[in-house]
């Protein structure tokens, strides 16, 4: 197994954190992709660390990381994929936890394309309930074919969930958002969800910011 290892931001407020954002990029990107995301949130979240691994495996496109292989050939590989690379961003999760003393009400996931993938899959089967998952520009991954009732099982903890999504992206399109979301509500999930109007596959400043406070609120336990 992989050990993962990124660029990291330590608390704005210089104390020790209190907190533990982790950012998990998209497919083609690495850690740095997503750092700058931390940046823009100290403000809120001055008493959060930021670490924004990258992906175990070497693109194969040729270029970045990825979590898992993508060839859009096999409508199978999404599931296989989650799952593979679970263990090893489970594993770096329980270890960035205890470097920082922290527990998982204390951790939120935020990941884009992707790295929401893996964010959606790993926040719903962790023993522990986390403080927040966001999945920005991606889609909740269930076994072909299946629905809901296939997710409901597989639960562990429901931590408050946001997605949020392009409504002009070319890559995932929109349609995915509104798919996870009645994936998550039929397993009974809330999840709140935010539509960036005029944004492609991206992050844009609504985004940026709508995410940023339901970091903010839900580390606050509102």
């Amino acid at each position: 197994m992989t050990t993962l290892t990124g660029p990291r931001l330590p608390p704005r407020s210089g104390w020790a954190p209190r907190q533990l954002v982790v950012l998990l990029h998209g497919f083609g990107a690495d850690g740095n992709d997503l750092i700058e995301l931390g940046r823009a949130w100290q403000p809120l979240l001055p008493d959060a660390a930021f670490v924004s691994p990258h992906a175990p495996e070497p693109c194969l496109q040729g270029f970045g990381r990825q979590w898992f292989p993508l060839t859009f050939r096999d409508p199978h590989e999404r599931w296989r994929g989650v799952n593979r690379a679970a263990p090893g961003l489970d594993a770096f999760l329980d270890a960035e936890l205890a470097r920082h003393g922290l527990d998982e009400s204390r951790l939120a996931l935020v990941g884009f394309s992707q790295g929401c993938m893996m964010a959606l899959h790993v926040g719903l089967r962790r023993p522990r309930r986390l403080a927040a998952v966001v999945g920005l520009s991606g889609l909740l991954v269930v076994e072909e074919g299946k629905g809901p009732e296939s997710l409901m099982p597989a639960i562990r903890s429901v931590p408050p969930i946001l997605l949020v999504h392009g409504d002009q992206d070319d890559v995932i399109p929109v349609e995915a958002l509104f798919l996870s979301t009645d994936l998550l509500a039929g397993a009974e999930v809330p999840v709140e969800w935010h539509l960036s109007a005029g944004t492609a596959h991206g992050i844009d400043e609504g985004a940026l910011h709508h995410a940023g406070l339901f970091l903010a609120q839900a580390f606050a336990g509102r």
